[in-house]
């Protein structure tokens, strides 16, 4: 999928198309839920292989040492499965995110199978992850294995495993895979805190669905909203992200992953050396849920809203007002029980402040269905509350316009 932006585009890789992909890229909204521990091993024995830090202070004392330390818990991941003819864009092969372009022939997009459909297509996904327990336990991007409930995994010493997708979440672009029968598997920890702009970091994949590979840089900004539907701001950082690195980790200076490689911007169609990657927070919040349940489960009130720029605000006659404003209600949904109407205001939501519709978004996900929830709004210049009973979010990638479901 592709979004652009003036003359600039955000490339989301999609696993579609008869064609081998070669993942990195997605966007959707990540959950806020409770922010519980990834790993599933516990506190692991001394004999499993945890990522230590090293070095002075507890920090690696070079890339080279960072590299060495956290190869083993990187991963690569193929997925195979089936896609609609429908879903393919209507681009040239090669034309897409880094997914695409991959050097192997691609096979065509009418299935010769007369037991198939003759509108589906073979898809091979070729993306990255890493290892976040001992048993085997392992983070990817949801587009990887989109399309199927399996994936094969290949080690740093090119040993290969089946896996299979324990869930995957397609507003977050997370998935969690799991390889049975090992429990000593090298893995790497989700960091305690989030990186500062400026901060070395260093990223590993698979590119081009080869082994292993590192490439470095530094924060170039966090809580970047992209205008591709995702409530959750990315970190933006400068290190490049090739062809199959979608799903790989980010690292900082102490081995710990503070983001999941998810999406490039291009000024060209080409791949540029600015790359965004989900917040450790999000894969914490996520990532549990996914592994208790196989799904993630938001608050949604069944209403789109837009952030009120300067310019909504003058159109208005409110130059100071601030908050998200109310584009579309769906039917029957909570909001509109509510009485929540399109060009409503919301200003504040739980009797807080709202700054923007991604605010307001972020709240509202990170709410349980069937909670309930007080809306200030302004509504042709006069002032009014009310509270809806959320509902829940289905699982799908949201348009460019921020939707709290």
């Amino acid at each position: 999928m592709e979004y652009r932006n003036s003359s600039f585009s955000y490339r989301r890789a999609s696993a579609l198309g008869g064609i081998i992909t070669s993942a990195i890229l997605v966007s959707p909204n990540a959950a806020h839920s409770q922010a519980v521990a990834a790993s599933s091993a516990g506190t692991p024995p001394a004999s499993m292989h945890r990522v230590a830090d090293a070095g002075h202070n507890g920090k690696l004392s070079n890339f080279a040492d960072l590299a060495e330390k956290i190869g083993p818990a990187v991963i690569g991941v193929t997925s195979r499965g089936t896609a609609t003819q429908r879903a393919l864009p209507n681009q040239p092969f090669g034309f897409g995110a880094p997914d695409r372009g991959h050097p192997k022939k691609a096979p065509g997009p009418h299935s010769s199978d007369p037991g198939k459909a003759p509108n589906t297509i073979e898809t091979i996904a070729i993306g990255s992850g890493f290892f976040i327990s001992a048993d085997g336990y392992a983070v990817t991007n949801s587009h990887v294995v989109e399309d199927t409930d399996t994936a094969q995994i290949r080690t740093s010493d090119e040993k290969t495993y089946p896996a299979r997708v324990v869930g995957k979440d397609s507003l977050s672009d997370l998935a969690l895979i799991k390889v049975d029968g090992r429990t000593d598997f090298s893995y790497v920890r989700l960091a305690d805190q989030s990186p500062r702009v400026g901060d070395w970091v260093l990223t590993a994949g698979n590119p081009f669905g080869l082994r292993g590979t590192v490439t470095a840089g530094i924060v170039s900004a966090r809580e970047r909203e992209l205008g591709t539907g995702s409530s959750e701001g990315f970190i933006q950082i400068d290190a490049p992200i090739n062809n199959g690195d979608s799903g790989g980790p980010s690292f900082n200076t102490n081995g710990d992953v503070i983001g999941v490689n998810s999406m490039i911007f291009s000024p060209s169609g080409g791949w540029a050396g600015v790359a965004f990657a989900i917040p450790v927070d999000t894969v914490k919040s996520v990532i549990p849920q996914l592994k208790d349940k196989g799904a993630v489960t938001r608050g949604s009130i069944g209403a789109e809203v837009q952030s009120v720029t300067p310019e909504i605000a003058e159109s208005l006659g409110a130059n100071n007002l601030r908050g998200a404003i109310v584009a579309r209600v769906q039917d029957n949904s909570p909001a509109a029980k509510a009485g929540l109407k399109g060009g409503d205001v919301i200003t504040s939501a739980g009797g807080e402040p709202v700054k923007n519709a991604n605010e307001l978004t972020k709240k509202i996900h990170a709410m349980a269905p069937g909670s309930s929830i007080q809306l200030a709004t302004v509504r042709h210049g006069k002032e009014n509350s009310l509270n809806v009973t959320l509902g829940q979010l289905p699982d799908q990638p949201k348009s460019s316009r921020d939707n709290p479901g």
